[in-house]
């Protein structure tokens, strides 16, 4: 996931960011992609946009290549419809920051902070200026100090508040001067997946390219491949359980191992907590009834019994390969999530620029 990241260019690079998003557009804001004079990495949508936003990066680069200098930072208004032919008829507005030190030194903290809130600022007009702020505004990458130190000066107590409701959008200073401002934050999703077995390593293979966090869990220490997605931490270990005790609130649970009693034992672990965000066992009907029978029997409550999804997987797609079945339950844990995500969108948590380094 977020390849425009993860890529380290050995290249000169324009940074590519869809800043806004008027109507119908083929990416959110917030869609980033890398330009360099001979390729790309990642997308903001493909098509005409993309082909356009792929000259303009290009020539950036000539031009710094021609006079040696920093290139600035431009903000392009593109009308998909009228100027460019593309059924989304809506407008987007597109940023371009020619990566110098100070954007990647931005990059380089956030590969660091990809588990931590992060939100970008890079200025629009002026001198470039790339600055990287932790959740309490605190800067933790871009310019030196003392650039730092003077933009602090000239934002001032009047600066506007970012908040997590608007996501990526343009600011004005105090001097009128316009800043692009790009959350980066960390993955809301969590996943605890019980079984490593063939449906299980494939939906790790899918996950890896999502927007989430995957903690794989197996006895079976060789049951783990040599590669591992780089959001996903494996945990072999003969007391699952105790897993499920120290996950955090909200999560969400997927078992799939080769035990149907332990199968058993995760689920009463499972919904023995009140905070689970979503918890879904692999099965057939049968044994979801054989399930909620035991788990009667034991005290566990009705509506949390009921809440359990098994089978898993939605609706329509009935075939049984093990990627089949990945795709099916990664399409309904995005769904899951998003909802999620709506649900508890937080509108209120201020982003203010705090004290430097």
């Amino acid at each position: 996931m977020n390849e425009w990241l993860t890529t380290v260019m050995a290249e000169p690079a324009v940074l590519v960011t869809v800043a806004i998003v008027e109507g119908s557009g083929p990416r959110e804001p917030g869609a980033r992609m890398l330009v360099t004079a001979g390729g790309q990495v990642d997308t903001i949508g493909g098509g005409h946009l993309e082909m356009c936003a792929v000259d303009v990066g290009r020539s950036m680069l000539k031009s710094a290549a021609r006079t040696g200098e920093g290139v600035p930072a431009r903000l392009e208004r593109y009308a998909l419809g009228p100027t460019l032919g593309q059924c989304c008829g809506g407008v987007v507005h597109l940023a371009f920051e020619l990566i110098d030190a100070s954007l990647a030194d931005v990059m380089a903290s956030l590969r660091r902070r990809w588990r931590e809130d992060s939100w970008r600022l890079s200025a629009i007009d002026g001198t470039p200026v790339s600055l990287l702020l932790d959740a309490d505004g605190a800067v933790v990458g871009g310019e030196g100090d003392a650039a730092i130190a003077g933009d602090a000066a000239v934002f001032g107590p009047a600066f506007p508040v970012i908040d997590h409701q608007r996501g990526t959008h343009i600011l004005r200073d105090t001097a009128g001067r316009r800043w692009l401002a790009d959350p980066c934050l960390a993955p809301r999703a969590h996943l605890l997946l019980f079984g490593a077995g063939h449906v299980g390593a494939a939906i790790v293979r899918m996950l890896g390219e999502l927007p989430c966090t995957v903690t794989w869990i197996d006895e079976r220490e060789d049951m783990f491949p040599p590669s591992i997605p780089a959001n996903v931490t494996v945990e072999a270990t003969d007391a699952p359980e105790a897993l499920v005790a120290a996950a955090p609130a909200g999560a969400s649970y997927l078992v799939m191992t080769h035990s149907h009693a332990l199968d058993q034992r995760l689920s009463e672990a499972i919904l023995s907590r009140a905070d689970v965000g979503w918890f879904g066992l692999i099965g057939s009907k049968t044994k979801r009834v054989q399930f909620e029978r035991r788990m009667a029997a034991r005290g566990l409550p009705q509506e949390r019994i009921a809440a359990m999804v098994c089978p898993i997987g939605i609706a329509g797609i009935t075939n049984k390969l093990p990627a089949a079945i990945a795709a099916s339950v990664c399409a309904q844990l995005l769904m899951v999530w998003e909802a999620q995500q709506i649900a508890t969108l937080d509108l209120t948590v201020p982003v203010r620029l705090a004290s430097s380094r």
